[in-house]
Order: structure tokens, then C-alpha cells, then sequence
């Protein structure tokens, strides 16, 4: 298959403007022995996924809370502040986890870095329910990967590569950013609180453990005593995660919650809720004059220059 594919004019020196499918063959395999190895990892711009986060800190022995602080970066995925994060690097941009010798946590590496040669991209045609996973060669020019007699499918690839597992979860989280990005502006711009769960759901997992474990959490949502045993599991406790944003960010309702517990946080919240609306009002109203005074002033001043 070889669809053409727009890229942004900035990338489309590394990036193949063809859409490949699992069934694609390519030409690519990487390993200690070609001339370039490691040189990708020492000049590392790694965006991390759910899962990547999950096995990491599990793999280090770390709180997800401490492997974020110790090993990651934030940036904004879009214009609306969406938050993300990426591998923490050095000085000389070089990945954290790099070797002589490679990755010391090739085990449990991300998933860009299993894709290295490809890119991965989710498309929803307009009018579906579902989105199709496609990819397409990331031919970067040191990379001697793609100079080898080595052919496999994509699909082959992957299995390889270990990605599989990745993809099942951090797909999941793909389709999230599907979804809100093409929701329209009300959904595609949350509030900082919504913004806050949508960070700790996908990247902060053992804070969102003690979200879902605390008192205030309970008096929303009902949980079975059964549910509660099966999210001690970090990967149910992901796809949960999952589940309560979209629940959040575009109501699809799947966790029950206590009846008119919207009403009730209304009553509870009022106060604080109408002394807003009266801030914001008086702050509209307050530019409103100033402007209308800094037109009357600029009518003035081209009366007196004429």
C-alpha cells in the first residue's frame, strides 16, 4: 500500500510520505552491529506513552510520581495545552538510559524506540466509529538500518519488536487524542481540572491509585469491593483511567455514580460557583469600559488632529 500521506514540510526529510499497513514488507533491521548504533539514542527526542510509564517505573523501582520528576520532561502536545512528556535527556541530548554497549533498559524500552524505522499513525475516516492504525519509514540519514538484505512485514516486525503489548494499552490512549481532537473546541480545550486528571490518568498512575482510593472519589462514583480488587492492578487500573476520561471529557457514561450527585456538588459548590460567575462578569464588564473609553479617547484625538 502506498497512500500518499501529508507531512508537514519540516520532517518530510526523514519521513516517507506513504501509508503502510501490517501486511507491507520493508527492509530494515538494526542491531549492535551496524555502523550508526547507538547514535540514535544519543540524540534522543522520545515521546512516552501510558504503558511506556508503567514498565519503566516498574522496572526501576520507582513511584510513577518519582520516575516522572527523575526521568522525564513536560511539553504541550497542542495549541490547547494538552500535556504530555518525554525521556529526560542530558547535556548533549543524549538518552538517560544509553550505553556503549546499548540500552541498559532495552527490556522495557518504549515504544517509539521498539518502532525506531517506522512511525505509527491512528486515522479515523470521516463518519467511522474506528480507527485504522497505519505507519509509514522514518528514514533518518545516519541510520544504515535500512541498508541490510533483512525483509520482513511490518507485522513480523512488531512481533519482533515487542510491540504489541504496548499497542493494546497505549492504543487505547491514542484514541483518546482521537477523539478530543476531533470532538470541536468545547471538548478539544478541557479546564485545568479536567487537564489534571487527563495528566495523572495517563502518565501519573499511582496518583491516580490514591484519586480513585480516597474518600472524595467514593462520594462520585460507585465501586464494586470486587472493581476495587482488580485496579491493585496497574495495567486495570490504566485501562480504568481510560474509562473515567472519556466518562469525564465527552460523557460516556460506564462507571455508575450515586444518584443526583451533580445536584448535590451544585448545592455544596454554589457559593463558590456564583461568586465566580460574579467575578467574571465584573471582569467583562470592567474591560468592556475600557475599552469604550480608549475609543472615545481615539475619536478625540483624530477630532483634534483634523
Amino acid at each position: 500500500m502506498a497512500e500518499k500521506l501529508d507531512i508537514p514540510a519540516e520532517f518530510q526529510s526523514t519521513l516517507v510520505p506513504e501509508l503502510l499497513t501490517d501486511n507491507t514488507s520493508i527492509q530494515f533491521n538494526c542491531h549492535p552491529g551496524v555502523s550508526c548504533f547507538n547514535i540514535c539514542c544519543k540524540a534522543a527526542d522520545v515521546t512516552l506513552a501510558p504503558f511506556d510509564i508503567l514498565r519503566l517505573k516498574k522496572r526501576l523501582g520507582l513511584t510513577s510520581s518519582e520516575f516522572l520528576d527523575q526521568y522525564t520532561v513536560p511539553f504541550q502536545v497542542d495549541g490547547h495545552g494538552t500535556p504530555g512528556v518525554k525521556l529526560r535527556t542530558d547535556e548533549s541530548k543524549a538518552c538517560l538510559f544509553v550505553r556503549e554497549e546499548g540500552c541498559s533498559v532495552y527490556e522495557d524500552r518504549p515504544a517509539a524506540c521498539r518502532y525506531y524505522g517506522l512511525g505509527v499513525l491512528s486515522h479515523r475516516a470521516e463518519g467511522s466509529s474506528e480507527d485504522v492504525q497505519y505507519y509509514f519509514r522514518n528514514q533518518e540519514a545516519h541510520c544504515q538500518g535500512w541498508h541490510t538484505d533483512k525483509v520482513m512485514t511490518i507485522h513480523d516486525y512488531r512481533q519482533q519488536q515487542g510491540t504489541p503489548e504496548y499497542d493494546a494499552i497505549n492504543r487505547e490512549w491514542m484514541q483518546l487524542m482521537l477523539k478530543k481532537k476531533s470532538a470541536g473546541p468545547a471538548i478539544g480545550k478541557p479546564d485545568p481540572l479536567s487537564f489534571q486528571l487527563y495528566f495523572m490518568g495517563s502518565f501519573d498512575i499511582d496518583r491516580f491509585r490514591r484519586f480513585v482510593e480516597s474518600p472524595q472519589f467514593a462520594k462520585v462514583y460507585i465501586l464494586s469491593d470486587e472493581t476495587r480488587e482488580e485496579l491493585k492492578d496497574d495495567i486495570a487500573l490504566q485501562k480504568f483511567a481510560f474509562r473515567l476520561l472519556r466518562q469525564v471529557l465527552f460523557d460516556e457514561q460506564t462507571i455508575p455514580t450515586h444518584a443526583n450527585i451533580l445536584e448535590q456538588r451544585w448545592e455544596e459548590r454554589k457559593d463558590i460557583i456564583e461568586l465566580r460567575h460574579k467575578a467574571a462578569v465584573e471582569l467583562h464588564l470592567q474591560r468592556a469600559e475600557a475599552e469604550r473609553k480608549a475609543a472615545l479617547e481615539s475619536e478625540a484625538e483624530k477630532g483634534n488632529d483634523s
